[in-house]
């Protein structure tokens, strides 16, 4: 077991040109990182879900710590990901010109590899990594020819091993990828992107969109790829390399699909929620972490392993969504907008972490926290100094882990969602959104790009700017919250706090991205 701390010294962010840190113990913790997929703020049972039973999360939170105020990079998977891994804003990816979107099917590896990931800062202290499940960070240089190993990609980030879906689970080419290669590709049947494309496993409509298959050749591969099969396949890859890894330090990524679209709960999992295809989708994530635990625990690690639990931004209001919500299952709960937006439903997101005789358990935290600040607060768990400028835009949350401190740790938070022109920022109780309405999707409930003002007003959402599902003719220009007293967004107070928009706008003017060429459009 590891040594008590003997005191709480990683008060600090960073300073000067490296970050200072004290180390805990002569051991070092494990570390186990489930980055659920557009998992939302209300799809669990222990942030108010009733529609929807999670009791293996909801037990992590009762053992350990739940934040109320925890946001992801991006409201967007890729740039969420990206923020995650490297803790730097997405804005100031791509040479500058920001990461805004889901990568393509040819898009090159997105992280440099000369930037400090999560994988290389646990390498670096001698622990076993690994990332399993879903990439959607690109792989290669230039465009990504399949044929060939998928490299640069998550090995030259620092993990030891990788498996899992390359993409998306709703986009092609539909096969696992195991370390640089295709899992099951035959050379002599190469994978193409021109017809005939080959047959993958298809659902009914009420599962969501999935794209058709773009991809053609590599007929064994894509046999093996079952949407139904997939979660279960990667809680498994999981739970067999934290037991073959236990004899040392070690640190696993573990990004699930659940629960993204097209919703493909294993056949057990259907019909065990309240909230239709997309609950039983939240089902199955659960049991998914739940195997996590109990191999843990099988395997005496628990006392020694920091667990945590998050999402990569706020629920998606597509097909899926829409059928829950006709359950009465709210995925943000009452916060307003979804994923894609930056309101909160589109970002703010759940977080929970349990480490034994650390963090003290059965705790709520209000403390802003944010997906980029991993980084420098794994390089303080793991006792390493590193440079300002790998660290980035990332800051130690350490304390609001295994402390209570008193006062902020982080002050100011930058917002991303799909458009670069709504791009945000939050100081302490309050959020600055320089335009109106939330830079996400558009589309009307119906559709699968629903979300911003149609669906706000469908689902109840009040907002003074906003009527008839519309942005009212006298509405102010831009927005301005006091989430401390109003954290559901439904009074703009633009208006009435001139001086503070003064000093919202110039604070956010000093992060703004130079060369920023986010997508205007919803695509």
């Amino acid at each position: 077991m590891i040594k008590k701390l003997i005191c709480f010294m990683l008060l600090g962010v960073f300073s000067g040109f490296t970050f200072q840190v004290s180390s805990f113990a002569a051991e070092t913790p494990n570390v186990v990182l489930i980055f659920a997929d557009d998992l939302g703020y209300g799809d669990l049972s222990c942030y108010g879900a009733t529609k929807v039973q999670t009791p293996n999360i909801d037990k992590l939170a009762t053992e350990g710590r739940r934040f109320t105020d925890a946001h992801s990079a991006s409201a967007v998977c890729t740039p969420s990901r990206y923020g995650l891994l490297t803790g730097e804003y997405p804005f100031r990816g791509n040479d500058g010109k920001g990461i805004w979107g889901p990568c393509g099917h040819f898009q090159s590896l997105l992280i440099d590899t000369n930037k400090l990931t999560l994988g290389q800062l646990f390498k670096n202290k001698g622990y076993a990594t690994a990332a399993i499940g879903k990439w959607h960070l690109g792989f290669g240089t230039g465009k990504t020819d399949w044929n060939k190993p998928l490299r640069p990609g998550p090995l030259e980030l620092g993990f030891d091993y990788y498996f899992g879906v390359p993409k998306v689970n709703s986009g092609y080419p539909y096969v696992y990828v195991e370390n640089d290669s295709i899992v099951g590709y035959d050379p002599n049947d190469p994978i193409t992107f021109k017809a005939p494309f080959s047959e993958t496993t298809t659902y009914p409509e009420a599962a969501g969109k999935k794209t058709a298959n773009g991809a053609g050749g590599a007929k064994k591969a894509h046999a093996l790829y079952d949407d139904e099969k997939t979660g279960m396949l990667l809680t498994e890859k999981a739970v067999t390399w934290i037991s073959e890894n236990k004899e040392k330090p070690f640190f696993l990524y573990f990004p699930t699909t659940n629960i993204h679209h097209p919703f493909t709960p294993a056949p057990q999992f259907k019909g065990t929620s309240q909230a239709g295809l997309y609950g039983d989708f939240i089902h199955e994530f659960d049991w998914m972490v739940g195997e996590l635990v109990q191999c843990l625990e099988k395997n005496g690690l628990t006392e020694n392993t920091l667990i945590i639990v998050t999402s990569d931004n706020g629920g998606m209001f597509n097909r899926g969504g829409q059928d829950a919500f006709a359950e009465g299952h709210r995925q943000n709960g009452d916060l307003l907008g979804f994923k894609f937006g930056v309101w909160e439903g589109g970002q703010r997101v759940p977080f929970i972490a349990k480490w034994p005789g650390k963090i003290q358990p059965d705790t709520v935290s209000d403390q802003l926290i944010s997906g980029v600040d991993m980084l420098a607060t794994f390089a303080a768990l793991t006792g390493q100094t590193v440079e300002e400028k790998q660290l980035a835009d990332s800051v130690n949350v350490l304390p609001a882990l295994i402390d209570e401190p008193q006062s902020p740790i982080r002050e100011e938070l930058v917002l991303m969602p799909r458009q670069a022109s709504h791009v945000s920022i939050r100081k302490g109780k309050w959020m600055y959104i320089p335009k109106q309405a939330a830079g996400g999707f558009k589309g009307k409930p119906g559709s699968h790009g629903a979300g911003g003002l149609a669906c706000a007003t469908f689902v109840g959402n009040v907002n003074s700017d906003i009527e008839n599902g519309k942005i009212k003719k006298d509405a102010p220009p831009a927005q301005l919250y006091d989430l401390e007293a109003d954290v559901n967004q439904t009074t703009n107070l633009y208006n009435e706090y001139p001086e503070v928009v003064q000093q919202m706008k110039a604070l956010l003017a000093e992060y703004r991205p130079a060369k920023a060429a986010g997508k205007k459009g919803n695509k």
